[in-house]
């Protein structure tokens, strides 16, 4: 969540002049993403993503006259889908400045910056030596939070680690991926090292020393999404027609909780693909509508976009481009903008659910457990209450509208709250776990036979 931290207070440090910082991440839609920091004689120092994601940046202050060592890379860190390995080495015992403070990005030594202020020689980092640090915002309750996810969170007080200890090239496809033991021992951790976020949102320290965490704020969320096996969310980076382009405060659509939220409060469509495509299979998902308070008249849609320019014009989301199919909130089921059936009408609370096979090219809706039109998605080549899909390329789409009248901007906000297997709605856990036996995903409602979560795992079953 956005208003989520952890904190813990130091020890004596085992070495303050060396320190190394691993940690898997993604970064959500836009703003600033600090997250670890720490506070020390009336400064603060914090390692991050700049704004929008735009650069990486590690700042320290490096004496109690608040002098500031800063870093921020040149490298453009757009990919809101994929995870990031972080690995920032201090060692201000060298003698040469930029050896100081190393910053590595999936394995790529960073080597262009914005800023490039290095730390004196044999300066004691905050990090290792202050009183306080925390976990998810920048210290001195600045209301910068870190809005991404975080996994496999290491620091090790004292020793200087390569970013090998912690992932390695994937032998077939050439990528960079975790390795979920780095083989570090509890002593090498040093007196303030810590390893968070291993297997669960535990707020327990994994590497031995038991320098477990305090909850300062917010809740701690625990996700499916991990490095190893990655969710479909929503594109902020495709263009649309009247879409949400990230945050944009001309039409006031944004996207939140890991880019799985799609809000609006205007009088304006805000179609939105996901990020991965799907040629061939079977996947199911769901999605709540909610509002805030009771807006006189609002419109949300589920289903499925085949497009080969990734959404580019998307344009109006009830279906009405060519091999779009999409169940609106209205109860109106539309296909290459012509209506092909009348379901259930769906209200704020209510959850759909969306199943689409691309083996037999149908799909079919749902709404609270139960199928529309008496669709079987386990009815194969039949397609019994299905819809044809006439193409075998498809992404997600989804989105919601506020028709507040002549496009202002109201007080209150409409979302689409899509569950893509991380089994939430938004930050709001789902009230029972259907049975899935792809064991891939948590959902509302059982997982037809057959299907899964639309995943990197998902896609390779």
């Amino acid at each position: 969540m956005a208003n989520t931290y952890l904190t813990r207070t130091n020890s004596s440090p085992t070495n303050a002049k060396k320190y190394t910082w691993s940690s898997w991440n993604k970064i959500d839609s836009g703003g600033w993403y600090p997250f670890f920091s720490t506070t020390h004689q009336g400064g603060h120092s914090y390692i991050g993503f700049g704004a929008s994601g735009s650069s990486f940046g590690v700042i320290e202050h490096g004496d109690s006259a608040g002098t500031l060592y800063y870093l921020s890379t040149s490298s453009i860190q757009r990919d809101t889908s994929g995870w990031y390995h972080v690995v920032v080495q201090f060692d201000s015992t060298q003698s040469t400045a930029s050896d100081r403070i190393k910053i590595y990005i999936n394995n790529v030594l960073q080597t262009s910056f914005g800023n490039s202020d290095y730390p004196s020689q044999n300066l004691d980092s905050w990090f290792v030596d202050a009183t306080t640090i925390e976990i998810g915002r920048r210290s001195q309750g600045s209301g910068q939070y870190y809005s991404g996810l975080i996994s496999h969170a290491h620091f090790i007080d004292g020793t200087v680690y390569a970013p090998s200890t912690f992932g390695e090239t994937d032998s077939t496809t050439g990528e960079w991926k975790i390795k979920t033991d780095p083989g570090i021992s509890t002593a090498n951790y040093g007196n303030n090292g810590f390893w968070m976020f291993k297997d669960n949102n535990s707020l327990n320290d994994n590497s031995g020393n038991g320098n477990n965490f305090s909850l300062g704020g917010g809740t701690l969320t625990k996700t499916e999404d991990n490095p190893s096996n990655v969710f479909n969310l929503f594109n902020k980076l495709v263009s649309q027609t009247g879409g949400v382009a990230g945050r944009n405060s001309t039409i006031d659509a944004q996207m939140f909780n890991g880019n799985t939220t799609i809000a609006t409060s205007i009088a304006y469509w805000t179609p939105q693909l996901g990020n991965m495509e799907m040629f061939s299979g079977k996947y199911y998902w769901e999605q709540k509508f909610e509002v805030d308070g009771t807006p006189s008249n609002y419109l949300s849609y589920i289903g499925i976009e085949a497009t080969d320019t990734a959404g580019t014009n998307l344009g109006s989301p009830s279906g009405r481009n060519t091999d779009a199919i999409a169940y609106g909130s209205g109860g109106d089921v539309n296909k290459s903008n012509g209506n092909v059936a009348t379901y259930d009408t769906w209200t704020a609370g209510d959850i759909v659910m969306c199943a689409v096979d691309l083996d037999n090219n149908y799909i079919y809706f749902g709404k609270n457990g139960t199928w529309q039109n008496s669709g079987d998605p386990t009815s194969g080549a039949t397609g019994t209450g299905g819809i044809a899909v006439t193409t075998g390329k498809s992404y997600i789409t989804a989105g919601t509208i506020h028709r507040g009248g002549n496009y202002s901007i109201n007080t209150t906000y409409s979302y689409a709250k899509c569950n893509f297997g991380n089994g939430y709605f938004g930050t709001t856990a789902v009230s029972s776990s259907g049975n899935n036996a792809s064991g891939n995903g948590i959902f509302e409602y059982d997982v037809p036979t057959g299907y899964t979560a639309l995943s990197t795992k998902g896609l390779n079953l």
